[in-house]
């Protein structure tokens, strides 16, 4: 009897990693981190209408788009997701992230709670990634220390994350950024398939999410 061979692994399609955190976690590190230690994934550059940093660059970080560029993309169903954070709109292409995963590549995709609730429901088999702090203390901190917001913009971003934290319940997984290269290498197992013990209902996340969240 003839055996039929599996297909090729180019042909098989990609797995979508979203991963979400309220402001100041340290997202964007541990991605950049993630990205060097499995260098085969690839990140999704999203659109945003707010200002660029200095340290930025367009088609990098984010694709730097005004309020009517964004409204048109929206209109003409560009966006995976799109979601208003603060005073700016976000959206994730749709065409370049199928494109990716139907190469075969796995995505990591950097949004917000309200992002990866669009995105589960566009895409079920995604698996989803929530950031937490160790403290709402070093929330703080971390914000202050990048030393781009105002006190007062400040504030609000750590008001936000208290509701933003109160999702994380949703996600497929949590992982804690206390110490920065344990959470790069958890974030590693997950990617790998290796994050059972990592999942979002663990017991032993219950202390610091009533901490967080009080």
């Amino acid at each position: 009897m003839n055996q039929i061979s599996a297909p090729p692994s180019s042909l098989r399609r990609g797995k979508l990693f979203v991963i979400a955190a309220p402001s100041g976690a340290g997202k964007t590190s541990l991605v950049k981190a993630l990205l060097e230690r499995v260098p085969e994934l690839h990140v999704s550059v999203s659109n945003t209408t707010r200002q660029r940093r200095p340290t930025e660059e367009h088609g990098r970080e984010y694709y730097f788009v005004s309020v009517p560029e964004f409204q048109d993309l929206v209109k003409r169903g560009e966006f995976l997701e799109h979601a208003r954070v603060f005073d700016n709109y976000y959206g994730t292409g749709r065409r370049p992230v199928e494109a990716q995963l139907g190469k075969g590549h796995n995505v990591v995709l950097e949004i917000d709670w309200q992002g990866a609730q669009q995105v589960r429901e566009a895409l079920p088999a995604c698996s989803t990634i929530f950031i937490l702090p160790p403290s709402r203390r070093a929330l703080e901190e971390r914000l202050r220390k990048r030393a781009t917001d105002s006190d007062e913009v400040i504030e609000r971003r750590l008001r936000d994350a208290v509701g933003d934290m109160s999702h994380s319940r949703e996600f497929d997984y949590v992982v804690v950024n206390d110490d920065f290269e344990q959470a790069v290498g958890n974030l590693t197992r997950i990617v790998k398939g290796e994050g059972e013990d990592l999942r979002a209902g663990r017991p032993q996340l219950q202390r610091l999410l009533a901490e967080l969240l009080a």
